[in-house]
């Protein structure tokens, strides 16, 4: 499986599955198929209903909503539906931005604008798929220049199963400032954790130990590794957020 090399804003490396050309394309004829079928839809019951013959001016004002609508789609689904369109969620794929978080309004507005590049009749309508087939990180033109790409949102342990799993009253954590930390961090912690048991490289281990521990102003106690020590920072922060319930 291929991957494309995310550098977080803890400066850690995580590497998350790419997403290929062909749920690229798939996405993109699902989200046609969702937006031409409603569209259908809609005119289709105006018709049954006589509005579009009985009304010149709803139906003109309805044709240049359907034209917005369908210009901004891809836009407007990204912001709110949190990088992903409708088609981009029936096929568990996302963008993210290549800093390991959520792309801001600006990353979402280039990709969107440089659509006319990406797909126009300047780069024969393949210059997207050009991009993605040739680039590193598999990113379309739009993506080069918004700093962003489309990973795949595969099926991993969720949050709420790190950070709220039942603990015993007797547990007494190591850290008592892990409060320091946030959900966010612990779902970093978690994610080098998956890349390491994948990957085996200590380096991201270390890089993660270190910027926790300076975060929360802590020590590793003496016996204790990097990995044990992000291992008990998880359950320390699962036992003191479990007090605050």
């Amino acid at each position: 499986m291929e991957t494309v090399k995310v550098n977080t804003t803890q400066h850690i490396d995580i590497d998350y599955p790419v997403a290929s050309i062909g749920e690229r394309v798939a996405a993109k004829l699902l989200d046609y198929l969702i937006f031409f079928g409603g569209m259908f839809l809609y005119m289709f019951v105006m018709s049954v209903t006589g509005i579009i013959d009985n009304d010149t001016a709803f139906t003109i004002v309805s044709a240049i909503l359907l034209l917005i609508g369908f210009v901004l789609y891809d836009l407007l689904c990204e912001i709110f539906l949190n990088g992903q369109s409708i088609g981009k969620k029936i096929l568990k794929i996302k963008v993210i931005s290549l800093d390991g978080g959520q792309p801001s309004l600006g990353q979402y507005f280039i990709r969107w604008i440089f659509r006319i590049v990406d797909f126009s009749i300047l780069t024969g309508y393949l210059g997207g798929l050009i991009s993605v087939a040739i680039t590193d990180n598999k990113q379309r033109i739009g993506d080069l220049v918004a700093g962003t790409t489309l990973i795949k949102t595969v099926p991993q342990t969720k949050l709420q199963h790190i950070a709220f799993l039942p603990v015993t009253e007797e547990y007494v954590p190591t850290f008592e400032s892990v409060h320091l930390l946030s959900d966010r961090d612990i779902e970093l912690i978690h994610e080098v954790l998956v890349t390491y048991y994948k990957t085996f490289n200590p380096q991201i281990i270390y890089q993660m130990a270190n910027k926790v521990l300076e975060h929360i102003h802590a020590t590793i106690p003496q016996g204790m590794n990097e990995l044990d020590f992000l291992k008990t920072v998880v359950t320390d922060y699962n036992q003191i957020t479990s007090r605050a319930v």
